[in-house]
């Protein structure tokens, strides 16, 4: 494997073999042999917002201050504004709790909770919308050789899905190079891991690119969005809501990526096609991702 196909180009990578992550489970196949596999653990993660309980997530359990950051961040909890002086996490409580110089109350906004299409029960609060208001995204560049040598690297990257499954990932991108690469049992929570990441590092959304596995909704439109991110791709499919949202905000919106082919139903202006997709090798069948639709 060369070094532009393995991990160590990765700011973060999947460690499919960290502890916790999974565990082995005996059962039986099809013919009624005795089988072993490994499966996902799954727990909850409650996130504060200095004394106030804002939400419990059920997550796999890495990087729960980056999750805890991004979700508050995608949100619009946390504002550029506000100045976070600790991010306490225990392992015991299974908490996080944010803190910010400034005091903070949502009472109101945690009144209006909207359940979404997350696989893992995804919280949204009511007003996210009103947020996008003041969206201006980039009228970033996006090469089309540029998707298809993500879409290459990403697809042969060790990884919990690979390993285990019922997973969702979400990578972030400069051009054609993945930096970030979280994964979680929902789509949302991947999301919020590398918006958190983003608010930590100080990193910026203008020139970079979010890949996922899953649907194209518009939750994930919403944060995308909010993240200040003007490319999404997956390889998964749309919902009406999510391409309406796209053309809304002028986000750049591709799915179906898989091998040659991909669809856009927002922001066609950004392409550019540099790579004929005639000469892009079919993508092998031991390499297939299945698209991650719940």
């Amino acid at each position: 494997m060369s070094k532009s196909e393995d991990s160590g180009s990765y700011l973060i990578a999947p460690d499919p073999g960290a502890a916790r992550l999974t565990r082995p489970v005996t059962g039986t196949d099809q013919a009624g042999r005795t089988v072993e596999t490994s499966v996902v653990e799954e727990r909850p993660l409650t996130i504060f917002l200095n004394s106030q309980e804002i939400v419990t997530a059920m997550t796999i359990g890495d990087y729960p201050e980056y999750l805890a950051l991004g979700f508050l961040r995608n949100q619009g909890m946390l504002h550029p504004h506000d100045t976070v002086s600790r991010v306490d996490y225990d392992d015991d409580l299974e908490t996080v709790v944010v803190r910010t110089e400034a005091q903070t109350s949502y009472e109101d906004k945690l009144k209006k909770k909207t359940r979404t299409s997350g696989c893992a029960v995804g919280t949204v609060f009511g007003d996210m919308m009103e947020g996008l208001e003041g969206v201006a995204l980039p009228a970033a560049e996006l090469r089309t050789s540029w998707l298809y040598a993500l879409s290459h690297q990403i697809n042969r990257t060790p990884s919990l899905y690979l390993e285990a499954g019922a997973i969702h990932g979400t990578v972030l991108c400069r051009q054609d190079r993945p930096l970030v690469y979280m994964e979680d049992v929902g789509r949302h929570n991947a999301v919020d891991k590398i918006a958190g990441w983003m608010l930590s590092a100080g990193e910026g959304g203008s020139d970079k690119i979010l890949y996922t596995t899953g649907r194209l909704t518009s939750e994930m439109v919403i944060k995308t969005a909010m993240m200040g991110i003007p490319v999404l791709v997956s390889r998964s499919g749309f919902t009406a809501w999510g391409v309406e949202i796209a053309r809304e905000v002028g986000l750049t919106l591709i799915g179906r990526m898989r091998g040659q082919r991909f669809v856009c139903l927002a922001g066609e202006e950004r392409l550019v096609r540099d790579a004929d997709p005639a000469e892009v090798p079919v993508e092998e069948k031991k390499h297939r991702r299945k698209s991650a639709d719940g």
